[in-house]
């Protein structure tokens, strides 16, 4: 996959997990489960959409095995 489609993928996963995060802090602070002091866009909510955002990053970058047992090699460009 292009490095461009990836970074496109991987900044569409960071802010759909950002809002859904948001929206499951909102919903613990209403819901009186949650401490006060949990803010919504806190280090909590960005500390997980970025290691969220990592995940698809790997993902989108890998490369699939080749059928045989040989490795392929990533060319840039």
């Amino acid at each position: 996959m292009p490095d461009f489609v990836a970074a496109l993928i991987t900044a569409a996963a960071f802010c759909a997990g950002l809002i859904l995060l948001n929206v499951l802090t909102r919903w613990a602070i209403q819901a009186q489960i949650a401490p006060a002091d949990l803010a919504e866009n806190g280090l909590l909510q960005y500390g997980l959409a970025i290691a969220l955002a990592g995940f698809i990053w790997r993902r989108a970058l890998a490369t699939p095995p080749v059928p045989g047992g040989r490795v392929r090699t990533r060319v840039a460009g």
